[in-house]
């Protein structure tokens, strides 16, 4: 793989992790489009690394502040739900959250890789659950935070989590959705789903490390991508969550339908 493979790829992860529009499967896309070989999974997780980093960056004071109150309620045998301070609530609730994906993640993983990875299968997703999040996006008026969620509404939303092992669903598109439904605003529900994603990136970085030696041009050119997805990953972020105060689901929802067309579009005239 080369160095402007490394960097589009890299944009792409970036963009396209936090926006609801699924990273993996324009990961499959892109190249696809183009006709570039398959970058592999240790790739793949080399950006996924970016996009963990760009998350921890942007994040840090709310995961200090969780590990603070947490160190606090211990120390002072608060143990009861009801007398925890809300950022120990907030952690457990993300704890709560990634155990779905992580079971399905564990269960099948190689299942998904083997077998959902083709671009017009991806193109039907991306359509599919586009307009999932439309329909919920007009149907719901969210008015909660985060830290009022019960441990039943953080596990439903750690399913929208696993739902989106499936190329083409979008992790932060499902959880979003997900959070919608049980009630929260959608910034406060993109913010949610970005911190519900960060062990799940954490754990999938880690179970997969030992693959990028093996990589197309060893460490460098996924370093290249790591990078640039930690860079253009940490503005969708922000720009994302100042989008969402005001803002609906709808321009993300007709982009996955563009895109999904184009793909469908581009397959037949291929095969044609």
């Amino acid at each position: 793989m080369d160095f402007v493979r490394a960097v589009v790829l890299g944009i792409v992860q970036g963009l396209t992790e936090f926006l609801p529009v699924s990273s993996s499967g324009h990961l499959i896309l892109v190249p696809a489009l183009f006709r570039w070989p398959d970058q592999g999974l240790a790739f793949d997780v080399a950006l996924h690394a970016g996009t963990l980093i760009a998350l921890l960056g942007y994040f840090w004071r709310e995961w200090l502040g969780m590990a603070a109150a947490l160190g606090a309620d211990l120390r002072h045998r608060r143990f009861a739900w009801r007398s925890l301070s809300p950022q120990s609530r907030l952690f457990l609730l993300i704890v709560v959250g990634t155990v779905p994906a992580g079971v399905a993640g564990l269960l099948l993983n190689d299942w998904i890789e083997a077998h959902v990875r083709q671009p017009w299968l991806v193109a039907c997703t991306l359509g599919a659950f586009g307009a999932v999040m439309l329909l919920v996006d007009r149907r719901t008026v969210g008015r909660r935070d985060a830290q009022v969620l019960g441990i039943g509404a953080a596990f439903f939303i750690g399913c929208g989590q696993a739902l989106a092992l499936i190329p083409g669903v979008s992790r932060s598109g499902a959880t979003i959705t997900a959070a919608l439904v049980m009630g929260l605003r959608r910034d406060e529900a993109a913010r949610f789903a970005f911190l519900l994603g960060t062990p799940a990136f954490a754990g999938a970085f880690l179970l997969e490390a030992r693959d990028l030696p093996q990589a197309e041009g060893g460490l460098l050119v996924p370093l290249v991508g790591m990078v640039v997805a930690t860079l253009v990953g940490a503005a969708a972020i922000a720009w994302l969550l100042r989008f969402l105060r005001t803002r609906s689901l709808a321009p993300f929802v007709y982009y996955r339908w563009l895109v999904a067309a184009l793909t469908l579009l581009i397959g037949a005239l291929r095969v044609a």
